[in-house]
């Protein structure tokens, strides 16, 4: 999903229609508080990713305010921001970017680079929430099924992590069960790949 924020009617009117085009789902909103309005108390992002383009001058609630919002909602790493600006200056790209911004355009901008930004913003969004749901999967581990996952992403047999921990194999195997089941896999190699 991309948010549009910008205060400018036909910008948010194209940015939509450019989004369509690349099948992207949007919403647009006028300025800053609308979106927070819209998020409500939301805490987490759409597994399918999202991304914000949002303008930086606007009135009630201007871009840089917004994303140190987010920022300290913790959503900034997971919903990326692009900013977009009628007047940039270097200063302000290069302070929004030290702030954790994907990327800042100016206007007027090229259509196809920023979709693309977008496209990646999208995918940087999904791959920051996989890495979020691998974590809590983790989490949920106890700890000597964090010493077994350790032992067999070393490429170690039962019998071997077995010895090793002193515990008998079949107390291995229930805890390598117990382990594939709750990081959601089937086999040593997909969650070596799931850990990567």
């Amino acid at each position: 999903m991309l948010h549009i924020v910008d205060d400018e009617e036909v910008i948010r009117d194209a940015l939509c229609w450019l989004a369509q085009t690349r099948g992207i789902a949007v919403a647009a909103y006028e300025d800053g508080q609308a979106f927070l309005d819209a998020l409500g108390e939301r805490v987490g992002i759409a597994a399918e990713g999202e991304c914000l383009l949002l303008d930086m001058r606007m009135p009630r609630l201007a871009g840089l305010p917004l994303f140190e919002t987010l920022h300290a909602r913790g959503l900034s790493a997971q919903l990326p921001v692009i900013f977009l600006t009628g007047h940039a200056d270097v200063p302000m790209a290069v302070d929004a970017l030290k702030r954790g911004a994907f990327d800042f355009f100016e206007k007027p901008f090229n259509d196809n680079k920023l979709m693309d930004r977008v496209e990646e913003a999208l995918a940087a969004s999904r791959a920051a929430l996989a890495g979020v749901a691998v974590q809590q999967r983790l989490a949920n581990l106890s700890a000597r099924e964090r010493e077994v996952l350790e032992l067999i992403l070393e490429g170690r047999m039962n019998k071997v992590i077995a010895d090793q921990l002193g515990i008998s194999m079949r107390t291995v195997e229930v805890h390598r069960a117990h382990i594939f089941e709750k990081m959601g896999v089937k086999t040593a190699v997909e969650l070596a790949r799931l850990l990567r």
